[in-house]
């Protein structure tokens, strides 16, 4: 029969072949292939199993679980960062199914509680344990559904590390394997070292009693093939145990496992763990394992986001998938957790499409889907960049100085303009002489202003907009305050002071009535207070319907925001910002006014406003 909720069989086990454990006296360590004093072996014996996939392909994730075995380890509030991001690139399908984590510290059951409190149906939460029974009670406690158990398969684990015969460990893993299904929780088991392991010997025969531990359960025992030493290879016709598509076959076909229960995990130490695991794919595993930016154990693991790309050219489907976050996640690592990420390093690495041959400026000018691997700023929010140096030519200047300014069209740049040519002369003459590096972008920016002035609106021009926008926003929740729309001085002036001694840009405030007499004092801040002692015009009934900042926001009844001014008080450069009071039945009642100090202000944004990290960068 087919339990048709969970998609496997039920006491059907069917073997094309039975295979027993192979005992052995002395570990099979194939020294043949793996002679350790040299660089390991790749055998042929000839043959190639048909290309099968499973019927959906995923991804699972560990980067909190191997991924931190490389690294510092996370934070609690990293954690769910990363986590809430991995559930944007897998979407609302699923395609990160699953994402997999420590227990054993207080901060690691902290991150689990914190990651479920998002209530995110993708990716599951799922454990990873040893094969011991103390491990087993703690995923119990924790209401885990699902855990990795720790199966080691090879005899250089087997006999070398855990000093047991084969089958010991057979039947140390099925008692451990056994008891969680009884408490309800499906366990994977990690064939750790798989692919210098005796196939036949050993991986078959164990595979073949967790499926039909499986089948008498009614519930699915899960496989992970762990390319532990990242020995697998994708040869046509390479042999067992280093054969990716034999050695899933051989699972499949001989143990009659679904590829649906089957994941591999590969490592890097040969350059290979991404080929291996998309073959594994090809061959019928359903699921991948993967960490963001391939961190893991000694050379790392099978990078997610470079899963999540392959997918979508195996399947032709995006399915929900948001490969922007690619580059947020990226940026996040950068920023955040300070991980330097290498800057050609695929689909992540700040110049992974940044060019800087002339000929390859050209084409990019001309249409970048000539030098460029698909549409990566529609698909990843990275528009193809310029790299800059003496082979750049005037090409590669235009497309720098158009992609800069974001002038595409008519507005382009044409690179025959006379001042990207004198531009382009003046970074020849550098490299003229003896300059070896690329031209930052904070030196081409100057060039750039130096060369083609109308092009750039002037830093303290966008300092003045920023200001405005800046003042234009402080004094919307101000004139929505209850004391402030009272009305009433003695409610209005203790809020007034507390604003002016909060934000350091404010100069003073005060209030007229509709009329444009003044019912408040100057509000100001106590180390100003003295330079307003002399003031009479600007008291407490002083009558300023005249000025612009009244007559405006009266007239339209919109916020208003002055020029630029020097303070008659301070010396300073002000703008003054002022909004109409109204009362509850949206009627104009007075004027909120606030002259604010544009060099405080600006120095406060000067974050915002300066260049990135990025572009300081040489």
């Amino acid at each position: 029969m087919i339990d048709k909720d969970r998609g496997f069989l039920l006491n059907q086990t069917r073997f094309s072949r039975r295979f027993e454990v192979i005992e052995r006296n002395e570990p099979e360590l194939f020294r043949e292939i793996f002679p350790y004093t040299q660089v390991p072996r790749i055998t042929f014996d000839g043959g190639e199993p048909v290309v099968k996939p499973a019927r959906e392909l995923l991804v699972t994730d560990t980067t909190f679980r191997d991924g931190q075995q490389a690294r510092p380890p996370y934070t609690v509030a990293q954690i769910v960062k990363v986590f809430q991001l991995l559930a944007r690139l897998g979407g609302p399908n699923g395609v990160i199914r699953k994402s997999e984590f420590f227990l054993y510290s207080d901060k690691d059951r902290q991150a689990v509680e914190a990651c479920r409190e998002l209530g995110l149906e993708y990716p599951k939460i799922t454990g990873w344990i040893r094969a011991v029974a103390k491990d087993l009670e703690l995923v119990k406690s924790m209401e885990f559904t699902e855990t990795g158990i720790l199966t080691s398969i090879s005899d250089y684990h087997i006999y070398m590390k855990l000093n047991m015969t084969r089958a010991q460990a057979v039947e140390s893993y099925l008692a451990l394997i056994k008891e969680a299904l009884s408490l309800g929780i499906t366990p994977r088991c990690h064939f750790e070292d798989v692919t210098r392991a005796d196939v036949y010997g050993m991986v078959v025969p164990f595979a073949q009693k967790l499926k039909q531990v499986s089948d008498e359960a009614g519930r699915p025992v899960l496989i992970r093939l762990c390319d532990t030493m990242g020995m697998g290879v994708t040869y046509p016709g390479a042999a067992l145990p280093r054969s990716v598509g034999k050695l899933v076959r051989a699972i499949i076909d001989e143990a009659g496992y679904d590829g649906e229960n089957l994941e591999w995990h590969g490592h890097n130490d040969f350059h290979k763990g991404f080929i291996n695991a998309a073959t594994a794919w090809l061959y019928g595993v359903g699921a991948i394992n993967s960490t963001l930016l391939g961190f893991g154990e000694r050379t790392g693991n099978t990078p997610l986001e470079a899963l999540l790309v392959e997918y979508a050219a195996l399947t032709g489907s995006m399915n929900g998938m948001d490969l922007t976050a690619i580059t947020d996640m990226a940026r996040y690592f950068e920023k955040e957790i300070s991980h330097r990420i290498p800057p050609y390093q695929p689909l992540v690495g700040r110049d992974f499409n940044v060019t800087s041959a002339g000929i390859h400026a050209d084409g990019l000018l001309k249409n970048e889907e000539i030098y460029n691997i698909f549409d990566t700023n529609g698909i990843l929010g990275r528009p193809p960049a310029i790299a800059i140096n003496d082979k750049s030519g005037v090409a590669g200047v235009t497309h720098w100085l158009n992609q800069r300014l974001g002038l595409v069209g008519e507005a382009a740049l044409d690179k025959r303009h006379p001042g990207i040519i004198k531009m382009n002369k003046a970074i020849a003459r550098e490299y003229a002489h003896g300059r070896s590096t690329n031209m930052s972008n904070r030196e081409l920016e100057h060039l750039a202003r130096h060369y083609l002035p109308q092009c750039f609106i002037s830093q303290f021009d966008r300092l003045k907009a920023r200001a405005r926008e800046l003042a234009h926003d402080l004094i919307i929740d101000m004139i929505e305050n209850p004391d402030i729309r009272s009305m009433v001085p003695d409610r209005q002036e203790p809020v007034m002071e507390k604003w002016v001694t909060e934000i350091p840009f404010i100069q003073f405030m005060y209030v007229t009535d509709h009329n444009g007499v003044k019912t408040t004092h100057n509000v100001v801040s106590l180390h100003e207070k003295s330079k307003f002692m002399d003031s009479t015009t600007m008291g407490v009934g002083a009558n300023l319907s005249d000025r612009i900042w009244f007559v405006k926001p009266m007239d339209d009844g919109k916020i208003y925001v002055t020029d630029f001014y020097t303070s008659r008080f301070t010396g300073a450069l002000c703008i003054t910002v002022s909004g109409p009071i109204r009362d509850a039945s949206d009627e104009i009642i007075g004027i909120l006014g606030l002259d604010i100090r544009f060099e405080d202000l600006a120095n406060m944004e000067a974050n915002e406003l300066q260049l990135t990290e990025e572009d300081q960068e040489d």
